[in-house]
């Protein structure tokens, strides 16, 4: 009986224990998103990505708009 106890007790415990490690990636505070881009935007690639220069600003287009980016 004791090692009934005992074994269920040891199998309770360890479920609640895990090897896992639970990863938080943190988001950026302030997101900046433009509906239109102004119109003398010039497109630039870098690294084979397309992203929209304007005013010293990269952006990059999302379904929402578009996202400034620090590249």
């Amino acid at each position: 009986m004791r090692f009934l106890v005992f074994s269920l007790v040891f199998v309770f415990s360890i479920s609640f224990n895990s090897c896992a490690r639970r990863v938080v990636v943190a988001q950026p505070s302030s997101v900046t998103l433009v509906k239109k881009l102004p119109k003398h935007y010039n497109v630039v690639k870098v690294r084979g990505k397309r992203y929209y220069y304007f005013n010293g600003n990269h952006y990059r287009k999302t379904r929402n708009g578009y996202l400034l980016v620090r590249i």
